[in-house]
């Protein structure tokens, strides 16, 4: 139960981020262009519903047409990694020397030790390839699922692995002035890059044009937000782990879209925007939910799956004679035997622990009120709450997850 909710948060906080950076882009581009516009925090909300409720219609309306959407997705990111990638090397007037890209670090947060300040700056990068596993809550709807999905999460990671690594050593090479990049309007609203943008190719239009990709792909990822927390509400309340799990569950006759689940998904990360007219630091610690609550739910299950590795606990596919047993976990297709998965099990726990740990660190040493990281605070509340209300309520209806089996 409260994985279950603990993942479902996440998710929400990832949709309210990616509306959020999508909208404040966009007031980003407009002072870019005209240095006497000052925003407004309702502004950018305002915007953040506006793509939220294109995300809604592409998940609706044009539901059937997500899988085409998804292709035309990955061309414009591959195209578009280009685009930015060349004029913004070849067109800046000053490179960097390799000894300052590989060698000097900074220590912006004050923290005692420079390895402790990597591991604080770490949080950013995870964020950056947060969402790896949505194509596991899709898995319902995707053919050979049990091949299909492995493969997808894999290239993903290592197409935007290696897309960021190449996009990293760019900026670092053309940025030579960090702290005029830092002080700059746009850095003041969270997007340094497009001051970068504009020194290296050295017109407004240009840094535009480069920053206009990005938010395209920052649209697009905020609708594959919309479909994964979607479809999470939705499989959770299939297995009465929601309120209102009879109707939260249904879906559209004749598309199988969840629409209930759509709406609800979508009206929580609207919802979760007006905390932004309030207070943007209050914000700042809601959606702070997405690196903390996913990679806890990933610890949880690459524990599990560790434990069962070390005791035989999963079984070859023909090593037993009735595979439709619930209580039966079997390898799929997909894994990786003996010890080098054990390895590589291990790998991710530990990996997952040091995110999950300094997840909860501020960005600096000697952090104010507003600067202090209170996701701590959130993530407890998450785990006490999907407790109380599974003791108080959803026990009576609440048992687990729902396994559907196919015979022949």
């Amino acid at each position: 139960m409260a994985t279950g909710w603990i993942v479902i948060c996440g998710w929400m906080a990832i949709l309210a981020a990616s509306g959020y950076v999508c909208g404040t882009q966009i007031e980003a581009v407009i002072q870019l262009n005209n240095p006497d516009y000052v925003p407004q925090r309702w502004e950018g909300t305002l915007l953040f519903w506006a793509t939220v409720l294109l995300a809604v219609i592409i998940n609706t309306v044009f539901g059937r047409l997500l899988p085409a959407l998804e292709i035309v997705m990955l061309v414009i990111h591959v195209l578009g990694f280009f685009a930015v990638l060349i004029p913004l090397v070849v067109m800046a007037p000053k490179k960097a020397s390799t000894h300052d890209v590989f060698t000097v670090f900074e220590n912006g947060g004050e923290y005692s030790t420079q390895a402790l300040s990597f591991f604080v700056g770490l949080i950013g990068i995870v964020f950056a390839i947060a969402g790896c596993d949505s194509a596991v809550h899709m898995a319902e709807e995707a053919q050979n699922a049990s091949v299909n999905v492995p493969w997808s999460m894999l290239v993903a990671i290592l197409l935007n692995g290696a897309f960021g690594w190449g996009i990293v050593i760019a900026v670092l090479f053309v940025t030579i002035d960090i702290e005029s990049v830092l002080e700059s309007p746009t850095a003041a609203l969270g997007f340094p890059y497009m001051q970068i943008f504009y020194d290296s190719v050295g017109s407004t239009g240009g840094a535009t044009g480069m920053t206009v990709v990005l938010l395209i792909m920052t649209v697009c990822g905020t609708i594959a937000a919309l479909t994964t927390a979607s479809r999470l509400v939705w499989a959770f309340a299939r297995d009465r782990g929601l309120p209102f799990w009879r109707h939260v569950s249904k879906v559209q006759m004749g598309s199988s879209i969840p629409v209930y689940a759509v709406i609800i998904a979508s009206i929580t990360a609207c919802v979760i925007g007006l905390v932004n007219i309030g207070s943007a630091s209050a914000f700042s610690i809601v959606i702070s939910l997405s690196v903390t609550n996913l990679y806890a739910s990933y610890i949880i299950v690459e524990s599990f799956l560790l434990y069962r590795r070390c005791t035989g606990g999963i079984h070859s596919r023909h090593s037993i004679d009735d595979t439709t047993e619930p209580d039966v976990l079997i390898w799929g297709p997909f894994h990786l035997p003996g010890i080098f998965g054990i390895a590589v099990n291990l790998f991710a726990v530990c990996f997952g622990i040091i995110i999950f740990v300094f997840s909860f660190f501020p960005v600096s040493y000697h952090p104010g009120a507003a600067d202090m990281n209170y996701s701590v605070v959130m993530t407890a509340a998450v785990v006490i709450f999907s407790v109380l209300y599974y003791v108080v309520w959803a026990r009576k209806e609440f048992k687990g997850p729902i396994i559907e089996v196919e015979t022949q």
